[in-house]
């Protein structure tokens, strides 16, 4: 068996997944990075190589749960342990309930919730015979606040974060701590959206009105989303399960856009 614990990532080969692996490397771990053929790993191998780690590449598409079984087979019998499981691969098409189509509907839960149910379980199977393990499942706060421009997503979402709740109930007897992380805008591929008015203007309007929503007045780094997982999945949270933990720069807990409160109290919120 692997002296050093192991990490698997799903969503593995830039933004919070890459971030993520490269995390875990400097604390000491070997990691198996999941993500799609087309995608290019180099830079995050060369990290953790450069942070003394190790690591192990699934190549395949997280709606073939075949795919998906074969990582964790892969990965015990290349090192014989799975110490950490994080679920943070996802997909999505912007479009609204009205249009999307059953194909795309599908292959939203079955990437976004489905994979991680089924990934849980079978990492959850080793883990249980050593009577220690954490699976931390990347969410996001759209779980609970919807936009209307991508209902797969919303309810993949949802379920992630209920799924949370029921494997560490289950799980949580055999030593196996489940948590849940509900990032908000992120600073990633999936974080931008193109639109006609961007596209003329040169200007992210999406980007802006979210900003207007945050009291952190930004988009977070990949990395710092990285930095709360790792963290949780440290004895330092070694009482921490079944929760979720939003991490949003604020976004969720406040009601109205800055460009509001400088009407209202010029004096207090100054302009940008």
């Amino acid at each position: 068996m692997n002296q050093r614990p192991v990490a698997m990532i799903t969503g593995a080969a830039g933004g919070i997944g890459g971030e993520t692996a490269v995390r875990f490397a400097e604390q000491g771990y070997d990691c198996v990075l999941l993500a799609l053929p087309g995608d290019d790993l180099q830079p995050v191998t060369s990290r953790i190589e450069q942070a003394g780690g190790q690591f192990l590449t699934c190549l395949g598409d997280l709606s073939d749960l075949k795919y998906a079984q074969s990582a964790v087979d892969q990965c015990i019998s290349n090192w014989g342990r799975i110490d950490v499981l994080v679920n943070n691969a996802a997909w999505r098409e912007i479009t609204s309930m009205r249009k999307i189509e059953l194909a795309s509907w599908e292959k939203t839960l079955r990437v976004c919730l489905t994979a991680p149910a089924f990934l849980s379980r079978w990492c959850a199977e080793h883990m249980e015979a050593r009577r220690r393990g954490v699976i931390i499942n990347v969410s996001s706060i759209q779980s609970q606040m919807a936009a209307g421009i991508s209902p797969g997503y919303v309810a993949a979402k949802g379920g992630l974060d209920s799924l949370t709740y029921e494997l560490a109930t289950l799980y949580g007897p055999s030593g196996i701590r489940v948590l849940c992380v509900n990032p908000g805008a992120i600073d990633t591929a999936m974080g931008k959206y193109d639109t006609t008015q961007k596209q003329e203007s040169g200007t992210d309007p999406v980007r802006q009105s979210t900003q207007d929503m945050i009291p952190l007045r930004r988009w977070a780094q990949p990395e710092e989303i990285a930095r709360v997982i790792a963290m949780l999945a440290s004895d330092d949270a070694s009482y921490l399960t079944g929760t979720s933990i939003t991490v949003d720069g604020g976004w969720k807990q406040q009601c109205s856009p800055y460009s509001i409160k400088h009407q209202q109290l010029p004096s207090e919120f100054p302009e940008d």
